[in-house]
């Protein structure tokens, strides 16, 4: 597996974001090893609340959360997953997979950062993949924090304009992800954050796995990743651990979305969930500090133990 490292160079000086790199190795799935980048800010013995971003962004997103995260005495760990930021990118759209993302994320996190106890907050692909890794180990999470995504199984036809972001995805010539996350929000982004977005990926060469997320989720009932997201949502749907949804108000792509969680997970029934207003898809982005505090308000008040 050939892979590309961002040069450090890419992400000096981005706004609101002077937190400090961490990295752990792990193996490729083919004989080789892949650094992979995480924020960790916060108390070392605070509760850790695992936060992993979507398509086509990157721990960048969260730089307006962590600090409420953190004031409210939080352990934030933020990944970047493997093909963005300042984690390695296999260069050929084949090195991808749904099932590697998975184990991709499960090594780096529960093996070599030892993390328990874990708030997960997964928005887009990071709840994809998020939910998996917790279903699968669910003795390593204490709570889930659903926000603007699915687990979706193949068994209901995909929307048209979801094909259309599929198609767009694989066949235009340029793929301006900042532009991207841009079109994403409600606010309009400055220059400067959409550089931001736009830092882990010199050229397109660097995109491989940009490119391919949208191909990765499930849209047939025969999906490769079909049935392990079937065998996710069997242990979810006997998962009597808290559960909140916290999806935005301004999102037509997963509008709707928190009712299957909501209906279908013991723990998340009879909660307070909350609906983020006046944000879009990337509600980080959008209303960042506003989501924290609804996260940080949640563990309060679901004490472990």
């Amino acid at each position: 597996m050939q892979t590309l490292r961002t040069p450090d160079d890419r992400f000096a000086g981005l706004p609101d974001f002077a937190f400090e790199p961490h990295y752990v190795e792990i193996d490729d799935g083919s004989g080789g090893r892949l650094r992979v980048h995480h924020l960790d800010e916060g108390p070392a013995g605070g509760e850790v609340v695992l936060l992993m971003h979507g398509e086509p962004s990157w721990s960048f997103l969260y730089r307006h959360m962590i600090p409420v995260l953190v004031g409210a005495g939080l352990r934030c760990v933020a990944p970047d997953l493997v093909g963005f930021g300042r984690s390695d990118k296999p260069t050929e759209r084949a090195d991808y997979s749904y099932a590697r993302h998975v184990e991709w994320m499960r090594s780096a996190l529960l093996d070599q950062l030892g993390l328990t106890g874990v708030t997960l907050v997964g928005q887009d692909w990071g709840g994809l993949i998020g939910l998996r890794v917790a279903a699968e180990n669910p003795d390593r999470f204490a709570r889930l924090v659903v926000a603007n995504t699915g687990l979706p199984t193949g068994d209901r036809p995909p929307t048209d304009a979801f094909l259309a972001w599929q198609r767009f995805s694989q066949e235009a010539d340029d793929f301006p992800v900042g532009g991207i996350v841009n079109g994403g929000c409600t606010s309009t982004l400055t220059p400067e954050v959409i550089a931001g977005y736009d830092a882990p990926f010199p050229d397109d060469s660097y995109k491989a796995g940009a490119r391919v997320f949208p191909v990765l989720v499930p849209t047939s009932p025969d999906d490769p990743a079909a049935d392990a997201n079937r065998a996710a949502w069997q242990v979810l749907e006997r998962w009597d651990k808290p559960v909140l949804t916290a999806f935005s108000d301004g999102d037509p792509i997963t509008r709707g979305g928190a009712r299957p969680f909501e209906s279908r997970i013991p723990g998340a029934q009879g909660r307070p969930h909350t609906t983020i207003e006046g944000a879009g898809h990337f509600l980080q982005e959008d209303r960042g500090p506003d989501l924290a505090r609804a996260i940080s308000d949640f563990v309060k008040a679901t004490p472990l133990g």
